[in-house]
């Protein structure tokens, strides 16, 4: 991560955390008639400008409410690129946002707070990248915790494999798909990195009978599914899931209640889409200091002025976009948000 974003990150850590608490719990930090009138505001500039709003599951609920779609990384970047509006403001992180100025490149996107970074983004960069590559030649494409083992999957087996960033995230991979080929960037988020396997035990201890969704890119994953086959953990109920896949998993399951593995803002989603189970944060401090930064005020603001506006230089963007098409092409369509 940058110093600039750390610094940043660190300032606004706690707040987000209280924030994103209070939101939670009372639907958000306004009392009904002002979150009314801003919700109001929001949707008239919105049509005023032409503008589809895409919300990342990690917004606070305010901002999940208001949005035209919800979803995870992929099902945004797959209606970023099937979206006829001419602009796309993406409350999310700055790269998901560049991720959509590659795909419609002939729109504008906005982001309410270029500032919302993201430390597993920051954990390797295009000149490590570039070097890496020198050493494993081949074609690029990219992938999410939604689609990764079928991107995997997809790939000729005698072919190595550059899996970046996430170390969790390609543990996983490798567990699903058997795949010895592949060298995995040792890049964590660091919220899902603080999701440890003591906190599992410890909510799972405390809670008998849940059911547990837990994120691949958590620290605790690996060790989950192994403590499952322990017998530490409850081998039925313990499932590796990407929010996507939480969603879909939501509206089927038959337990009073799911221990989540994953930043707090997801739980949002999972209480509307099934409100009879009781969803408990396995990590209730795991909140994205990032995501957080996109605001209401920064979302009316982004709206109201046209900002802050996101670009990709033409030459980086056009070398990019196969590999993102590709991307938006693997696996099955995200149930949030699309």
């Amino acid at each position: 991560m940058s110093s600039t974003a750390a610094e940043v990150g660190h300032a606004v850590d706690g707040a987000a955390r209280g924030r994103a608490d209070r939101a939670d719990r009372n639907g958000g930090d306004r009392d009904g008639a002002d979150q009314a009138d801003w919700a109001a505001q929001v949707r008239r500039l919105a049509r005023q400008r032409d503008a589809v709003i895409l919300a990342h599951n990690y917004q606070v609920p305010e901002i999940q409410d208001v949005a035209d779609h919800v979803g995870d990384s992929l099902a945004l970047s797959r209606l970023a690129a099937a979206s006829t509006a001419r602009t796309i403001v993406f409350a999310g992180v700055y790269f998901m946002a560049e991720t959509a100025k590659i795909l419609a490149p002939d729109r504008t996107v906005l982001i309410p707070d270029s500032r919302a970074g993201c430390s597993l983004a920051d954990s390797i960069d295009a000149q490590q990248v570039r070097e890496w590559k020198t050493e494993h030649p081949g074609a690029d494409v990219c992938c999410t915790s939604a689609n990764a083992v079928q991107i995997v999957q997809s790939l000729p087996a005698d072919r190595e494999i550059l899996f970046l960033p996430d170390q969790f995230l390609g543990a996983h991979v490798q567990r699903a798909t058997g795949r010895a080929n592949m060298h995995v960037w040792l890049g964590e988020c660091h919220v899902h990195a603080g999701i440890s396997p003591a906190d599992l035990r410890r909510k799972a201890a405390a809670e008998a009978g849940a059911e547990l969704f837990i994120h691949p890119e958590c620290g605790c994953s690996t060790a989950a599914l192994w403590q499952a086959g322990m017998g530490d953990l409850p081998a039925g109920r313990t499932r590796v899931l990407s929010t996507g896949g939480m969603l879909d998993a939501a509206r089927s399951t038959r337990a009073k209640a799911v221990l989540v593995a994953t930043e707090t803002g997801m739980l949002h989603q999972l209480r509307r889409a099934n409100p009879a189970v009781r969803w408990e944060p396995v990590n209730p401090n795991a909140v994205c200091r990032f995501m957080k930064m996109i605001t209401p005020a920064a979302l009316l603001r982004c709206l109201r002025d046209g900002v802050e506006e996101v670009h990709v230089d033409p030459d980086v963007a056009d070398r990019a976009r196969r590999a993102v098409r590709a991307m938006i092409a693997t696996g099955t369509p995200s149930a949030a948000g699309e």
